[in-house]
């Protein structure tokens, strides 16, 4: 099992460039089942959860080529016959995400069987939401061994039907999945209290390009004219915001002077504004973010929310920047139930970490030190690097497996701005 070896201590100097966002790239990759044509995306980045995604499609008869050409990060898509409309459960029990699948599945042929989702670490992201929306645009859903079987109207023979769905709770998969579903019902469909992060927008903007009919992305009310067919597209990937939000702290956290490029940072204004409530010095252009150090950090007490609020999967990140800030750091997540895994490994890294109920209180400054700790979730283990990056001494992450999840080459760019990080077995270049 792969390791990370960290050694702090190193100011992170230079530019990072920012990839395409996984949280985009994999609804992106789920749209083009509902067409036979071609559709062709760009800016995708090579992450394990890529990966998954395409040997799903690739199971159900698709045809998927990952960074052919001389583009690495383009892939092409091709659900000419979906043979076997069917997430299996071996493929889809490593991502979360494999849910997108069913609203385009039964959209498009009519069934779908897909493997429902276990449990997550950082807390239950329940499908449930995804299931009433369906049963309203009339699908028959019903659950057998561990799998979820829905069928269109007419025992899988007729189309969808337009609906008014109000959301209980604001869901990004929840919206994403029905979208993707309502592009072909019959009829208008108009969703209510849906999730207005840009991973939203840019799907929407897909389905644009394939001839659906789809106004409001981005906004909480979101209208959608069925079509009776759609076709190939091209579209490129939005950058990924919170690997940019994680490089940024990378920056403030080592007193570096970091240029994060590639980047929107329009959707970072959340992140950006508490930073520099924590003293951070950005100077903010229109495709990059440069951070410096603007001296002793600052406590800022964030809560997580739903987009344009601070998001859930950079709180992480900032609670090992909060180790590093004077006074006392009040950070309470909103989102998942079970979110603060990270904090036990942090305070044994010399943090003063304190959690009641949804609360965790951050104590610092703090001196950091070394240790072996245990990386939990993809977010947490990005938090566990930053605080390793100015830890004394060298610090050792095992489980860094959920880090490849969602980070491109993620010690190979940090490794070229300074730090000193590698997976176990490689050696470390003096300086």
């Amino acid at each position: 099992m792969d390791k990370f070896v960290v050694r702090g201590g190193n100011p992170l100097l230079g530019t990072i460039k920012i990839s395409g966002a996984k949280n985009s790239a994999l609804p992106c990759m789920a749209a083009a089942i509902l067409t036979e044509g071609e559709i062709v995306l760009e800016n995708i980045p090579q992450v394990r959860d890529i990966e998954t995604e395409r040997r799903l499609l690739t199971s159900m008869g698709a045809e998927v080529e990952l960074g052919y050409g001389r583009a690495h990060h383009r892939t092409r898509i091709k659900c000419g016959i979906l043979s076997d409309p069917v997430a299996k459960y071996e493929i889809v029990k490593t991502m979360r995400a494999s849910s997108l699948v069913l609203g385009p599945l039964i959209a498009r042929t009519g069934i779908a069987r897909v493997a429902m989702p276990g449990g997550c670490a950082i807390g239950g992201r329940p499908i449930d939401l995804h299931i009433k929306g369906l049963e309203a645009m009339g699908a028959t859903i019903t659950q057998d061994h561990g799998y979820l079987e829905a069928r269109s109207p007419n025992n899988g023979q007729g189309r969808l039907q337009g609906a008014h769905i109000v959301f209980d709770k604001i869901t990004v998969t929840g919206t994403e999945d029905l979208l993707m579903a309502a592009t072909l019902a019959e009829g208008e469909t108009v969703f209510e209290n849906c999730a207005r992060e840009p991973e939203v927008s840019d799907l929407a903007e897909l389905l644009n390009a394939m001839g659906a009919k789809i106004e409001g992305a981005g906004t909480s009310t979101i209208r959608v004219k069925g079509v009776a067919k759609l076709h190939g597209a091209r579209h490129r990937i939005n950058p990924d915001r919170i690997e940019a939000g994680t490089f940024l702290i990378a920056g403030a956290i080592t007193g570096g002077d970091l240029n994060v490029t590639d980047c929107n940072p329009a959707h970072l204004g959340a992140l950006i504004a508490k930073l520099e409530q924590c003293g951070v010095k950005l100077d903010v252009g229109k495709e990059n973010i440069r951070v410096r150090s603007g001296g002793a950090l600052k406590a800022a007490g964030i809560s997580t929310e739903e987009y344009p609020g601070f998001p859930t999967d950079m709180q992480a990140q900032f609670m090992a920047l909060a180790t590093q800030a004077d006074g006392a750091t009040t950070v309470t997540e909103n989102i998942f139930e079970n979110r603060f895994m990270h904090v036990q490994e942090l305070n044994r890294m010399g943090a003063n970490i304190t959690v009641q109920g949804r609360t965790a209180t951050v104590r610092g400054r703090t001196a950091l030190e070394s240790a072996a700790v245990m990386c939990s979730d993809l977010r947490a283990s990005a938090s566990l690097v930053l605080a390793a990056l100015v830890a004394d001494g060298e610090t050792i992450l095992d489980r860094v497996y959920h880090l490849d999840r969602g980070y491109e080459h993620f010690e190979e760019k940090l490794r070229n701005v300074g730090a000193q990080i590698r997976r176990m077995g490689d050696v470390f270049t003096k300086k």
